[in-house]
């Protein structure tokens, strides 16, 4: 089966991604039949070659979910990365209303002195 996807290429912290048409089983640097575009994530340059896209898409061959999070990002909701944010959020839209301190510290007072 072939399939559309990414091949690293590059250094570490250089890396640039070729798309190409390569065997299911290849290894991600491995062998290529086809080669359709690139994509550099420093610049965020994505440039396909849609004609030869579409010929591959149909002699069978399927894309992948990182080229298509490239090809179609609407389709791939963004992760929330900071959980506490996520959390204030769920409780200010709840009707929880915040007890004064000032309360809190009189009612401990009167459970002191009362014991």
């Amino acid at each position: 089966m072939l399939k559309i996807k990414l091949l690293p290429r590059g250094k570490k912290h250089q890396i640039t991604y070729r798309i190409v048409v390569a065997e299911c089983r290849s290894k991600s640097d491995g062998k290529f039949i086809d080669d359709l575009g690139f994509y550099t994530p420093q610049t965020k340059k994505l440039e396909l070659n849609q004609e030869k896209m579409s010929q591959w898409q149909k002699n069978g061959a399927q894309i992948t979910m990182g080229v298509d999070k490239l090809i179609n990002p609407d389709k791939y909701p963004k992760k929330i990365k900071n959980i506490k944010e996520e959390i204030v959020k769920a409780t200010n839209s709840e009707s929880v209303e915040p007890i004064p301190t000032e309360e809190v510290k009189e009612e401990i007072k009167a459970e002191t002195t009362s014991e």
